[in-house]
């Protein structure tokens, strides 16, 4: 059973900063040739000086453009030579109440988190089926599970119930070419986003959280490591929750 990454091509998306940048960082630690996708290729530019290991390709992409995530597949088939792993983490959070959510807002954040997820996972299932191996691991949250009753917009939380029932769906349907699909749900993280949220809100969210605090990025990502490595070669169709027990099931 091989532990680390080494040899191997991951796709990592939304990963200019926060979660996806944690992501990136992690795999090619791990020993990942690793492709960084974010429609900021400034801040994907800037993942990339972080590698320390590995090849790392920053590329622009935005995920709710089928012709974009064709595109970004070409390129990373053509620069890397197969994929064998799929990070799904590029995604929309809105905070909006329900009555105030307008049919464009609902639908700009449906085509990145649901539609975008797919897109990425069909693209990727075209790849990896004739071989018969590869994982993905989609970015769902907790908002997904709870409906965002800590803080999220009733279409952010739809989204991610979304993914997580795609990630079941694609399990089974993969599972006989050997490939895995899991998600993880992280709960509130720190990150840029989280920080504008300002000290007084944080500081109520992170009282309703068992551990008495935020999650770390690297935290997240070093459960994404574990999915995508052989030491999770018996886990499909799971969500993994990350969060510090603000959801125990």
């Amino acid at each position: 059973m091989q532990d680390d990454l080494t040899g191997r091509v991951a796709l990592i998306t939304g990963a200019a900063r926060g979660i996806g940048r944690a992501i990136a960082l992690a795999l090619a630690r791990d020993g990942a040739d690793v492709a960084v996708a974010d429609t900021d290729l400034g801040g994907a530019q800037e993942t990339v000086g972080l590698v320390s290991r590995g090849r790392a390709l920053a590329l622009a992409a935005d995920v709710s453009s089928e012709e974009s995530v064709t595109s970004l597949y070409s390129t990373v088939l053509a620069e890397f030579g197969g994929l064998d792993i799929l990070v799904n983490n590029a995604g929309i959070f809105k905070v909006t109440d329900p009555l105030q959510v307008t049919a464009a807002e609902w639908d700009s954040v449906m085509a990145v988190n649901a539609r975008g997820t797919f897109l990425m996972c069909r693209e990727a299932l075209r790849q990896m089926m004739p071989v018969g191996r590869g994982t993905i691991i989609n970015v769902a949250s907790t908002a997904g599970k709870s409906g965002g009753s800590v803080m999220a917009g009733v279409h952010y939380a739809a989204s991610k119930a979304a993914v997580i029932c795609l990630t079941k769906s694609l399990a089974t349907y993969a599972a006989p070419s050997h490939i895995r699909v899991n998600a993880v749900a992280p709960g509130p993280t720190t990150t840029e986003m989280t920080a504008a949220w300002g000290a007084e809100t944080n500081a109520r969210i992170a009282g309703q959280i068992p551990l008495g605090r935020y999650g770390d990025p690297r935290e997240i990502a070093e459960v994404v490591a574990f999915l995508a490595s052989d030491r999770a070669g018996f886990i499909t169709g799971e969500v993994v929750d990350v969060n510090g027990g603000l959801i125990m099931d």
